[in-house]
């Protein structure tokens, strides 16, 4: 092989590295100035209920859920205890601890999460990051999470959920929150 010809190998091995390293993801600062200011804490605090769906990477809707979530607050930690209703019939339950660890930044642990979540908030968003332990067919992977809330109003939230593994995207969850009066 040639220099011009190990050169030419080399650049169309290399592109997509460079194309992957120049898309970046939004910083959740960017919504510094969006309203209404989420504050996770009084959002979640009290009964929440929420609708969404598992769709794959082809975006089928592959599972349909409901949940109830339960926040109680003391000092700087929030609990949620989130009960799943499926539309096939099963149920599951979480339950998160999350820490304010200042203004913006946030900790959170859950019995399926591996290690410990990451969350950043500024105006109306949340980008919460985290990997999960997901039981499928009998085998356990761990799946990478990034969700991004957005508070619409009081009482209305949305949420994306991209789900990856090995930077390779699996699929998504879509969830519309709706905080009780």
């Amino acid at each position: 092989m040639t220099t011009p010809q190990r050169r030419t190998l080399a650049s169309l091995l290399l592109a997509p590295l460079f194309w992957l390293a120049g898309c970046s993801s939004v910083e959740p600062s960017r919504y510094v100035n969006e309203k209404p200011t989420l504050d996770l804490f009084a959002y979640f605090s009290g009964t929440v209920d929420a609708w969404g769906y598992f769709s794959n990477r082809s975006g089928e809707v592959v599972k349909r859920f409901k949940v109830v979530i339960q926040g109680t607050v003391q000092n700087d930690t929030l609990t949620l205890d989130e009960d799943f209703s499926y539309a096939d019939g099963s149920k599951s339950r979480r339950v998160w601890t999350i820490r304010r660890l200042d203004a913006n930044r946030y900790s959170g642990r859950a019995g399926d999460v591996v290690g410990e979540a990451t969350g950043v908030t500024y105006g109306n968003a949340l980008r919460w990051t985290y990997v999960m332990a997901l039981e499928v067919d009998g085998k356990t992977y761990n799946v990478d999470f990034d969700d991004w809330m957005y508070l619409q109003d009081d009482s209305v939230m949305l949420n994306k959920s991209v789900m990856s593994k090995f930077g390779l995207r699996l699929g998504e969850v879509i969830l519309s929150f709706r905080k009780r009066s």
